[in-house]
């Protein structure tokens, strides 16, 4: 599977650009189909896109079997990438899920509810903006008009992009239906940082997901020629940008948090002009979601200052997973899987996040990174690694859907 994966979106840089509704997408959703073919589960795709194989060989039909109280276990992540991403964030858990279920039916388990192994569209919000689009139209957290009216650097509308993959924009919307269906939700995903490293551990269970969110910046200026026109007499857009680059590195040390910029366009956008317009993307976050409001508040102030309007375009409180879960992983993971799992925070954003904030009891599983990169093509994890990553996840699927399940 992962040989398979590796040329789909692959760019020159040796990381990947696999961007929603592109035709590298498709690939990525053709490649799923078809795995969840070869494994017999059957595939459906909700209102919004995401695909989902169920794996049920009890009596009557998933729907049924939900209806009766046997509501599902959803494993899974997602396939795209940030611009020159590294391969494992988001196939690491899909390809490790339906790993995760030749395991267990190679062992003859059968689970006594449904299981669904998951492939989230647009979940880095690469192209338009919104991070974990997928998730949150299903949810009902992103308005699927909104949604519909995003474009992407090139001005195409969500919408259009859409319409481009054969899909019709009117679907777009929340899938109560689908949602209804699970019971439980585990994401297995490499880990963004290093810790694990430093534990000697190979696995860790996620405890919570950092407050996070984007907001972009519009700075006005005056175009004008660079080599004629007087410093007195310039208006110049970027100015304002960069007292938002390094006020974000100033406050965000000062808060204990983090904050990047690292997204901008300029126009005109000529060596030779000075910029009229400059935008600029903030990401902020922080283990402390007081002290991430109040440095967003402070740049906000001081963009003010230079003339810039702010908008928000996304928000994530605190996310804390469904701690009766992760604890049940965990002893699992200890008794079965013979890995002493600790328990990690992350400041990066996931669709388990998203459904635990719908409400779903959700969880994750971190896979060791040998180096800590992340969202770069030396983002890292190692083949027994992996393996161990598989062999945890297919033992919590073995335990919360067979004798004794939640």
């Amino acid at each position: 599977m992962w040989s398979d994966l590796e040329p789909v979106g692959r760019a020159s840089s040796g990381g990947y650009r696999r961007f929603a509704w592109t035709a590298d997408d498709h690939t990525l959703r053709e490649w799923f189909a078809a795995e969840c073919a070869r494994r017999g589960l059957d595939l459906t795709t909700d209102r919004v896109g995401n695909q989902w194989g169920w794996w049920w060989d009890g009596p009557g039909t998933v729907d049924e079997a939900v209806a009766a109280g046997r509501k599902a276990l959803v494993i899974g992540s997602h396939l795209d990438s940030v611009p020159d991403g590294g391969a494992f964030d988001g196939p690491l858990g899909v390809v490790s899920s339906l790993a995760a279920v030749d395991l267990l039916r190679a062992a003859g388990v059968t689970p006594q509810v449904p299981v669904a192994v998951t492939n989230f569209v647009d979940e880095e919000g690469a192209r338009f903006g919104i991070a974990c689009a997928g998730s949150r139209v299903l949810t009902g957290q992103l308005a699927p008009e909104r949604a519909l009216a995003l474009t992407d650097a090139d001005g195409t509308t969500y919408a259009d992009a859409l319409r481009a993959a054969g899909r019709d924009p009117a679907e777009l919307g929340p899938d109560p239906e689908t949602l209804g269906r699970i019971g439980a939700f585990v994401e297995l995903h490499v880990e963004q940082g290093r810790a694990l490293v430093d534990l000697d551990a190979p696995v860790a269970v996620a405890s919570d997901i950092w407050p996070h969110g984007r907001w972009r910046f519009d700075f006005p200026g005056e175009a004008n020629h660079a080599g004629t026109t007087r410093l007195v007499d310039r208006r110049d857009a970027m100015l304002g940008y960069a007292d938002l680059v390094l006020g974000a590195r100033h406050v965000a040390t000062q808060r204990g948090c983090v904050a990047t910029v690292g997204k901008v366009h300029v126009t005109p956008g000529g060596v030779n002009a000075i910029p009229s317009h400059v935008t600029g993307w903030l990401d902020a976050r922080g283990a402390d979601e007081d002290q991430v409001v109040a440095m967003v508040e402070e740049l906000t102030a001081r963009a003010g200052e230079m003339g810039a309007t702010v908008t928000q375009e996304s928000w994530t409180p605190t996310t804390r997973f469904d701690a009766a879960l992760s604890e049940r992983l965990r002893r699992v993971l200890d008794r079965d899987a013979a890995v002493s799992a600790p328990v990690l925070g992350t400041g990066a954003g996931h669709d388990a996040g998203i459904l635990a904030t719908a409400g779903v009891p959700s969880a994750m599983l971190f896979v060791r990174n040998p180096t800590g990169v992340s969202h770069s093509p030396a983002e890292h994890a190692e083949a027994d690694d992996c393996h161990a990553g598989v062999e945890a996840l297919a033992a919590c699927v073995q335990d919360l859907t067979t004798e004794g399940a939640a």
